[in-house]
């Protein structure tokens, strides 16, 4: 079960789906940014990322999804957004969504982490970069990294020096984007800053592998694998 807050960045309402674990909290917390394909037209229509809350919500985590398309009209077609995103705006977004998460009374503000897939992989990314209160970062195929987004933004890799947490990515090697080449600048960014993190890379798995609705992209094996591992990532930084 979940619930719809609205919340008001620069005076444009913004819906964060919240998911509350059972027993008694205070939990940790988990801001999990949606991917584009099908979240641009709303949260409520990225099945993947909702069922993706509950699991972690079944595993003891509280959940915040922000829609970070708020910016534009639902009905907006997806090239727009992806054409005009900004990433001042998502970093405002993000933040907005952790302090509210942050302010719920069963949740322990002290153990948040961020996590997204595909175009949310790079949102966390992001994130990590902005916010040093996060305590881990989890990045599935995360790809534009590399890419400044937004008037006067630099590309994302080049804020790995601003990230406070570990942080941990999950790719396949038969990825365009991001691809192995990609992943590597990506390891090579974090370890020239310091930052600790642990990269799986998965033969025989393209973009989206944990996409369940997706039967081309989709590998049952590497996604639980990927699943019990980025909840040990996260057990071990968050718990």
């Amino acid at each position: 079960m979940h619930r719809i807050d609205t919340v008001t960045v620069q005076d444009s309402p913004m819906e964060i789906f919240m998911y509350e674990p059972e027993g008694e909290g205070p939990h940790p917390g988990i801001v999990l940014a949606q991917h584009i394909p099908v979240g641009h037209t709303g949260v409520e229509n990225d099945t993947f990322t909702l069922k993706t809350a509950e699991r972690y919500a079944e595993n003891g985590y509280a959940v915040a999804v922000p829609f970070i398309f708020h910016w534009w009209p639902k009905e907006a077609g997806i090239e727009i957004k992806r054409e005009e995103f900004r990433d001042d705006w998502t970093t405002l977004d993000l933040r907005t969504a952790f302090d509210h998460l942050a302010s719920q009374p069963n949740v322990d503000g002290t153990r948040i982490g961020i996590v997204g897939h595909c175009w949310g992989g790079r949102v966390a990314w992001l994130g990590a970069c902005h916010n040093p209160d996060y305590k881990a970062c989890a990045i599935f195929y995360g790809g534009r990294v590399k890419l400044p987004m937004g008037p006067g933004t630099p590309p994302a890799i080049e804020l790995a020096g601003n990230i406070k947490c570990p942080v941990a990515g999950y790719f396949g090697n038969e990825d365009g984007n991001p691809s192995p080449e990609d992943v590597d600048d990506y390891d090579a960014a974090l370890t020239a800053a310091g930052v600790p993190h642990d990269f799986h890379r998965y033969d025989g798995a393209g973009h989206g592998f944990q996409s369940f609705g997706n039967e081309a992209n989709f590998r049952p094996e590497v996604s639980e694998d990927a699943w019990t591992k980025v909840l040990q990532f996260l057990g071990k930084n968050l718990r």
